[in-house]
């Protein structure tokens, strides 16, 4: 079975740009092959990994809809084998990685459909892999679902701030009320000014019952990659939030 390691925290926190440098990091180190899994119905890890997107599972969902109304399922195919060859044209292959993108639907209602898809792909590709990555939502829908089976690491990424940390704490609480008991969970508070947490946002964690597995400092390289579209887990090694980042993830043992 491959690790699985799951990033989640609320939106806006630099959430889905420490997850491309953990890919970037894994496959640099030659721990491939990596299933990057994409589950935010909002999906943009693309463009923090510089890969184009042609598709996701949403969209697919969409195209076959619009195909059993019209007619579009081709003669001497079932629905199913239509569903299967369609949905397994969504992996995105790289050198060092493979990945799913969930995406979002164009119609009304829940996403139920879509997320059962993407566990049934991420459980069919899931064994040939040595790392399984994926970016949640700003909740933990695609965890608590159990798109992936068991999370060797739970990775829960804050800004600097106290409210931030209390948010996080929650997802905590959430992950242990539904008992999904992760290998290993923590915090990494990103953006943090020079790499320094303030006494009070330090007591917040104490107080919430949270590990604290390291920090990353404010980066204004990242922001410019942000700014011009540009793929931040691209930038060299010696950018200082990727040196951070290095370090808690060797500290981990990966």
């Amino acid at each position: 079975m491959p690790t699985t390691i799951a990033v989640a925290g609320k939106g806006g926190v630099g959430k889905t740009t420490t997850c491309g440098m953990i890919i970037d990091y894994l496959c640099k180190k030659g721990e491939g092959p990596v299933l990057v899994v994409d589950a935010d119905a909002n999906a943009n890890l693309n463009e923090v990994l510089g890969v184009e997107v042609e598709t996701s599972l949403g969209q697919i969902r969409e195209e076959m809809a619009h195909a059993e109304l019209k007619g579009g399922i081709p003669a001497g195919m079932t629905k199913a084998e239509y569903a299967e060859y369609k949905f397994s044209s969504a992996l995105i292959e790289e050198d060092d990685y493979d990945m799913l993108v969930m995406g979002r639907t164009q119609g009304q209602g829940c996403y139920c459909y879509v997320n059962g898809v993407l566990k049934a792909q991420v459980d069919k590709y899931a064994k040939s892999y040595r790392y399984v990555v994926m970016d949640n939502e700003a909740g933990l829908e695609h965890v608590a679902r159990g798109t992936l089976p068991h999370v060797d690491l739970m990775l829960l990424i804050s800004d600097c701030s106290r409210r931030g940390i209390q948010a996080v704490g929650r997802i905590a609480g959430m992950i242990r009320e539904l008992k999904l008991e992760p290998g290993k969970m923590g915090v990494i508070i990103n953006r943090a000014p020079e790499g320094q947490v303030a006494e009070g946002v330090m007591e917040e964690l104490k107080a919430q019952g949270l590990t604290l597995f390291g920090v990353l400092p404010h980066s204004q390289q990242v922001y410019l990659c942000d700014c011009e579209g540009e793929p931040s887990s691209r930038l060299p090694e010696s950018e200082p939030m990727k040196q951070a980042l290095k370090g808690i993830l060797q500290s981990l043992g990966l």
